[in-house]
This record gives C-alpha cells, sequence and structure tokens, in this order.
C-alpha cells in the first residue's frame, strides 16, 4: 500500500446521515473474489433500483472519477465487514469526510489507504451545500491535516498514528515492524535480565 501526503481531485456530497457498511457493500456482493473489485457494488441500493437501473437523483452516478466524498455523520456503522472499505478503495474513493464514522470502519479505512477525515458538523453542512449537486476540485494535506475547497482552509481531525500510517502507506504490521530496533533492543536486555522466561534454544 502506497502512502500519500496529498489528494487533490473531483469531490461530491452525499448528503445523507448513517451510512452503515450493509449499504456500503450489501451482503449478497461479498462472496465475489477480492481481485476481482469491489468498487461495482459500492453502495448499490442507493445507485440502482430493484431493475438494476441506475437512479438519476444519485451523486455518484451523475459523477465519474469522484475522489472525495463529503457525507453526514455516523459513516459506516453497522456490521465490521472490511469489505465496505474494499469497495470505496475499489471504485476510486481516497477521501472519506464526515462529522463521524464508525469506529471499525475508520480503523480498516486507514489500514486501505483510505483517510475518514472528521470536520465539525456545521462545517460539513457548510461543504455539503457549496458542493450542491454538482462536483468540485478539493485538495486534502494530510501532512497539514487541512482541506483546502475554493479560498477556504479547514483543519481535520485524525489520530496522529493514523496519520502516520496513512502518510507511510503503513498497516498494522508496518507500523509494529518500524518499532523494529526497540522491540530488538528491549529483547536482548530482557534475555540477560530475565533468561529464565526465555524459551530453551531462544536466541
Amino acid at each position: 500500500m502506497a502512502g500519500f501526503s496529498m489528494i487533490a481531485g473531483p469531490a461530491i456530497a452525499l448528503a445523507q446521515d448513517n451510512i452503515d457498511t450493509d449499504q456500503l457493500i450489501p451482503a449478497r456482493f461479498m462472496s465475489v473474489p477480492r481481485k476481482d473489485g469491489y468498487g461495482p457494488y459500492l453502495l448499490h441500493d442507493l445507485r440502482f433500483d430493484s431493475a438494476g437501473a441506475p437512479r438519476a437523483q444519485m451523486p455518484l452516478n451523475r459523477h465519474a472519477d469522484v475522489q472525495i466524498l463529503v457525507t453526514r455523520r455516523n459513516f459506516g456503522t453497522g456490521s465490521s465487514r472490511e469489505a465496505a472499505v474494499y469497495a470505496l478503495v475499489d471504485f476510486g474513493i481516497k477521501a472519506v469526510i464526515a462529522p463521524s464514522f464508525g469506529d471499525i470502519f475508520a480503523s480498516n479505512a486507514v489500514n486501505n489507504g483510505l483517510l475518514p477525515a472528521r470536520l465539525a458538523e456545521q462545517q460539513i453542512e457548510d461543504l455539503i451545500d457549496r458542493l450542491g449537486e454538482g462536483v468540485a476540485d478539493m485538495r486534502v494535506d494530510l501532512d497539514r491535516c487541512e482541506i483546502r475547497f475554493g479560498n477556504e482552509v479547514l483543519g481535520f481531525d485524525l489520530d496522529p498514528i493514523w496519520r502516520l500510517k496513512l502518510l507511510n502507506g503503513w498497516d498494522d504490521i508496518d507500523m509494529t515492524a518500524s518499532h523494529g530496533p526497540a522491540i530488538a533492543a528491549f529483547r536482548t536486555a530482557r534475555m540477560q535480565k530475565a533468561p529464565y522466561a526465555m524459551l530453551a534454544g531462544a536466541e
């Protein structure tokens, strides 16, 4: 997974709250092999009617190549399915900006290179109003934790560890490995201080 410091691209508003992981990818599509991509199934039942025809009022159907999604509170709540993040990433979404996220969803997002950026509700509503039903360029600066839209600069909230992981393209294993020298030093000191605590034959 590649790290990044800047996202610059088309943004749209999805003016809906409580979009849960069951909506992000309905369970019936989760048997599709990961290598085939989950992008086509993102928000499937909101994007398409029962006959499979695209819903014209759905923003993701009106605008191609969207990279930034601005939406309302409680995005990604519900079940812990990581496939919800896969669907967003495979569709081309690189950042979701909302007042709040489901905890497990946000963690899964970071581990898969998707930025969950938090703004205050009023800031979100202002962005939704300005975006309307259209699409506009937006810049998300991960170095500064800032969103630039037109002449406006908005600072967003992000856990510092999550920011580090996204900047470097790290998952949890990579994050642990980054502390390799400290882990090795601790192990050496521990073996010297308490050799009885180590497994027989451990070096």
